[in-house]
Formats: C-alpha cells, structure tokens, sequence
C-alpha cells in the first residue's frame, strides 16, 4: 500500500494475480460488497445487528482523557491485554517518520495503548501485511475500521488458522476516511508549514480534543474539532466512504463511537468535556468481553437505549437513510457500486423518505458526472 497523489493509500501491484488470488479479493473485498447476516440478533435498519448497547468510559483517568471518546476502545484493549485474553493488539498510531500519518503496530502493554490512543483522521491499513505482523502461537485483537474487520472476518472465514490468531475483532463507528491533503489543510488554516510539523493528534487529550500540531520549534497550534473535521477534513473523505453502507463496524465484536450530548434541537454538543463511549456488543463474545472488563474495574458502564442514537450520531443516520438514493444515481449513470446484501438499505432509506433520499441522489449525480467510471452491477439491498 502506497500514498497516491492525493494523500489516500492505494494498492500497488507488483506481480500478475492469478485466478485464485483474484476469486479470494472478490471474496473478500468490502469494496466489492458486504454481506451481513443477523442471525437472530434485533437488527436495526440503522445501526445493523446487535445484542446490547451501552454508554460509559474508562476508568483510568489517563486512558479516557487521552482517547477521543471516553477511551472505552483504549480500556478494553488494556484489559484484553491485563486479563491474558490475547497477547497483542494491532492497532493503528502516529507514523514517526509522518506525523500527519499512520502505521499498523502491536502493542501489548498500557504505554502502546496510551500512545496509540486518540482518533487517526489519516489513511490506514491495518490489514496490509497481516500475517507478517502475527506473533507466531499468540492470540492477537485487532483494532480496525468497519471495512477492515469486514475485510477480516471474510478472510478468516477462509481461514481457520487466522481465526484462532485474531480471536477478538474490535471496530469503532467511521464517518470515512480523509486523505493526507485534508490533514495539510487543517494544519496550514492553523498558520503553519505542514513540513515543520513533528508531532501531530487529530484528536484526543479532551473530549471531543483539538487537533494539535507540535512544531519544529517547538510551538504547538491547536484547532477545534468542529473546524478540524467539520470544515476541513469531512470535505476530503474519499469517494468509497461516502457510498459505505457501514459505518457502524457490523463484523465487529465490540464497537465503540462517541456518546455524545445533545442540544434541545437533537443536534450534537462539541463542546470540551469528559469523555463518553457508546459501546455496542454485537457478539456474544463482545458482550462477554464487555462483562468482563466492568467487573474487572476497568469500563464504567451502563445501558443505553439504541432510541435515542439516531439523535447523537446525526452523521451516521444521514448517511444511512440517503445511501440507496446515492447508489442508485451510480448506478443509472453505469458507475461502479458494491452489492450490499443484509444491510437493510432499503429499510433505511423509508426512514429517511423521499426527500432526502431524492437529495442524496441528485447529489451524487452532478458529482458522478463530473467523473468518469466503468460500468457495475447494480445495488442490492
């Protein structure tokens, strides 16, 4: 995987694929399409399948200030790795060589997951390498994207031996993903050089947590989260993001977003505060790693009512009701789209109505035509 001119990590091919290779990334590949079964579990047209949700954060007062939302994904990593769950945890971090950048590392102590704590609004490949990165005889977690843990579990489904390596799959909720030119962006409206830049976190150290960019010279320039992403950085996000029908981490055992405050008009507050962590436990598994780690002392948690979602994550909502309208505009134009199957788009998109699926559509044809595609199948539900 490598940067391309924009900033957003890409494939590069170094050899021909033959037709197995190229039947496993069909396979595999969430970016041809998904599939997600509920099996039984109550299955929300917005949030997908899921067995319990909860809202809380860590008990360390260190790991909750420095995550983005509560640090509840930080605590649990920490308590998978104290409680000898697993021996490692893959996780995403800084690059040291690109501080506006990422890299895939293990971590298997609290300074790896303090370090590695805190939202990543950069390209990320986890998964690139994967096996290479596994500690030979250890049980590893890996901390992904919902593309990635899709990615994951249809591997490992193929894979035995990976399944017994990576036996605990964590995700959080992911409104896409911006290239490196939206980081450059953020850091030249805070007045700076993004080349003197040697430090830098997207967010975290607070709640919601300012960006902040440490300088060659030591400075430090600081920027709100509601300027950084809101005005910067959600105008970046990749065109595949924007057509993801799952940005809740359905494949997940556990998926962490933040459980943030509203004002009177259901709107979201980013103001500073202590740090909240919604928790979603799709698995039994999930749920008993949740267990687990509040009666440990590790989460403090409570339940929380999936009704009241759609208010504090007003992004993932908008997105979900208006995709089948985006879909279909790609569609009719011959561009390429994933078959989606079990993702009730269409469940979804009566939530929303006509208008803003009907919105959304216009939208994303007048910015299809701006560009030109290949023919694809069409969507599925």
């Amino acid at each position: 995987m490598a940067p391309d001119a924009a900033g957003f990590l890409r494939p590069v091919q170094s050899a021909a694929l033959d037709p197995a290779q190229e039947a496993v990334l069909t396979q595999i590949c969430p970016g041809l399409g998904q599939t997600v079964v509920a099996g039984g579990r109550p299955d929300h047209p917005l949030w997908g399948p899921f067995l319990a949700m909860s809202k809380g954060h860590a008990a360390d007062p260190a790991l909750r200030h420095a995550g983005a939302s509560g640090g509840g994904l930080s605590a649990m990593a920490l308590w998978l790795l104290d409680s000898g769950t697993v021996d490692a945890v893959l996780v995403t971090e800084a690059d040291p060589d690109n501080p506006l950048g990422n890299r895939t590392t293990l971590v298997r102590d609290r300074a790896g997951v303090l370090a590695a704590a805190g939202s990543r609004y950069a390209p990320a490949s986890p998964l690139a390498g994967l096996r290479a990165r596994l500690i030979p005889g250890a049980r590893h977690a890996l901390v992904g994207k919902p593309c990635d843990v899709a990615a994951f579990r249809a591997l490992a489904a193929q894979d035995p031996a990976l399944a017994q390596a990576v036996p605990v799959v964590l995700s959080f909720f992911c409104a896409g993903t911006p290239s490196l030119t939206g980081a450059r962006r953020v850091v030249e409206r805070m007045g700076a050089d993004p080349a003197a830049v040697r430090a830098f976190r997207y967010r975290g150290m607070g709640w919601p947590g300012l960006a902040s960019a440490t300088l060659a010279d030591g400075t430090v320039r600081q920027m709100s989260y509601a300027e950084s992403w809101g005005k910067v950085l959600s105008a970046h996000v990749q065109h595949r993001c924007r057509i993801c029908a799952d940005g809740t981490g359905t494949a997940a055992d556990l998926v962490f977003a933040d459980a943030w405050e509203a004002d009177a008009d259901g709107y979201p507050l980013f103001e500073e505060a202590e740090g909240e962590s919604l928790i979603v436990a799709r698995t039994a598994l999930g749920a008993d790693l949740l267990a687990g780690a509040r009666a440990a002392g590790r989460l403090v948690a409570s339940p929380f009512d999936p009704a009241g979602l759609a208010a504090i994550q007003p992004g993932q909502r908008s997105r979900r009701q208006g995709l089948l309208g985006r879909l279909a505009a790609l569609w009719l134009l011959g561009r390429p789209v994933p078959r989606y199957r079990g993702l009730g788009l269409r469940a979804a998109a009566r939530q929303g109505g006509l208008r803003v699926v009907w919105r959304n559509f216009l939208g994303m044809a007048r910015r299809a035509l701006r560009r030109r595609r290949p023919a694809a199948p069409r969507p599925q539900d």
